[in-house]
């Protein structure tokens, strides 16, 4: 499940060339800042409303809207009519598809985000790669670096892939759901139409249409009677 065409739809992205003899789809991850610097027409064609700030070599499609306080640091590519809301921070080495909605405080680094992703509020994604439609609820991290840092692997209960790579957040298949503040840890890979449920801590592989859930055990106490 970790080939390429398996976790996403490599038509629903303008930068499938970047998994082009790509065997585990996480190999793409350190060849983004390369694929930039080939593939960029910086330009600054986008609708622009208060303060921002555009760093280095930028290219923003046409239709895409910036909100106030935004801050873009380059080498970073953005697609058409995407929504990059206020304080967001694009921090380098960034593929931003069509459609996509970048969340007030929301930081981005060394990433892919295939069209119509949704990272709308208080999110941090970084070297990872965001299929189709996944959509991240509020809060949601992808952690990308171990303490202390060191090779990150990929674990299922057959295998455990070494990646090469000491900074590695997670893949998210097409049409995965992340619930408000989940945290998936290095190395953590989930098919298509995923569901994760909100509050979850979780590093692993999960199969297409799995939900990883959390149960919480809750008491209702009835306060005692006070005196006004």
């Amino acid at each position: 499940m970790f080939k390429p065409n398996k976790l996403f739809n490599l038509q629903e992205t303008h930068y499938h060339e970047i998994f082009h003899g790509v065997e585990y789809a996480w190999e793409a991850i350190p060849k983004i800042e390369k694929y930039i610097q080939e593939h960029i027409k910086p330009n600054k064609e986008a609708t622009g409303m208060g303060s921002i700030i555009i760093e280095g070599e930028v290219e923003i499609g046409e239709g895409t809207i910036i909100e106030p306080n935004v801050y873009i640091k380059g080498p970073a590519i953005i697609g058409k009519n995407c929504v990059i809301r206020q304080s967001a921070y694009i921090r380098g080495n960034v593929l931003i598809g069509d459609n996509c909605v970048i969340g007030n405080s929301t930081e981005i680094k060394n990433a892919i985000l295939f069209n119509h992703v949704a990272v709308p509020h208080f999110n941090y994604i970084g070297d990872s790669i965001l299929g189709y439609k996944v959509h991240l609820g509020a809060g949601v991290i992808l952690s990308n670096v171990k303490i202390p840092p060191k090779e990150i692997k990929v674990i299922t209960l057959e295998k455990r892939y070494d990646t090469g790579l000491i900074k590695f957040g997670a893949l998210i298949g097409d049409n995965t759901e992340i619930g408000c503040n989940a945290v998936l840890n290095p190395g953590t890979v989930l098919g298509q139409h995923c569901l994760v449920y909100p509050g979850v801590v979780f590093r692993g592989v999960a199969p297409d249409r799995a939900i990883v859930k959390l149960k919480q055990e809750q008491e209702i106490v009835i306060k005692l009677s006070t005196k006004e």
